[in-house]
């Protein structure tokens, strides 16, 4: 056992670090969307790899720690979690790079700016983004539950950049090119953001034992799942 919690520990301090570099990584991916500069974008492509490979190092440590003996039902939730939230933080990284990307392969040609609603949006999934990964830093239930209450903030924003990008089509103030290239960008930070809250259902799970679920564009109020193993959750969440 003590083994067991010596590689969760190691796993816990690799899966933050690695929350931080995406992070970062849509932090300027989006410095780079609101001044549209081809030249930084080019850089950004690129700088995901680090994080493609300590991906795959991360599930690997992963499956062998699930190999050692363990009877401590959390302990074994966490490896789970810490799993899924590693493929969630890697899309978070593919979002960052796809819209650094879009900057990339138009170069120069970008005559217009995109709306102040866009500047607004972008740094509420940024926020998102910081808060989902401070909330598995510190294993904290609550603010993982305040991230998910932003969730439908985002997608009003999508949806009203994509009203007025298409208003201004028709007015003839932007371009058909940069708007279908605004709504890629857009459409890539409402995902890393519903990644992000991925990251804080597991959050949730891991230290409650409780679920929630996405339905109406909303997010219901953690409970027990039916089953066996219901109502096991530690809500002192140290596992140790």
């Amino acid at each position: 056992m003590a083994e067991f919690q010596a590689r969760l520990d190691e796993l816990r301090t690799r899966i933050s670090a690695q929350s931080d570099r995406v992070y970062d990584l849509l932090l300027r991916a989006v410095d780079v969307a609101f001044d549209l500069d081809p030249d930084r974008a080019r850089e950004l492509v690129g700088e995901d790899e680090a994080i493609d490979r300590e991906d795959v190092e991360i599930e690997r440590a992963c499956v062998s720690t699930l190999t050692l003996p363990e009877s401590d039902e959390y302990r074994v939730r966490a490896v789970v979690a810490i799993v899924k939230i590693n493929n969630e933080l890697e899309r978070i990284a593919d979002c960052a790079v796809n819209i650094a990307a879009v900057v990339e392969e138009y170069g120069d040609d970008f005559s217009e700016r995109p709306p102040a609603t866009f500047r607004v949006m972008a740094n509420s999934v940024i926020g998102i983004v910081r808060d989902a990964s401070r909330a598995l830093a510190e294993l904290n239930v609550d603010l993982a539950q305040q991230v998910l209450g932003f969730d439908e903030t985002v997608t009003t924003f999508k949806d009203e950049i994509g009203l007025d990008a298409e208003q201004r089509v028709a007015e003839g103030s932007f371009s058909v090119s940069f708007a279908f290239r605004l709504r890629t960008i857009v459409a890539q930070l409402e995902r890393a953001a519903d990644h992000a809250t991925n990251i804080c259902e597991q959050v949730i799970y891991l230290q409650s034992g409780k679920t929630v679920v996405h339905r109406g564009g909303k997010w219901s109020a953690p409970t027990l799942p039916d089953g066996p193993g219901a109502g096991h959750g530690d809500e002192a969440g140290s596992g140790s």
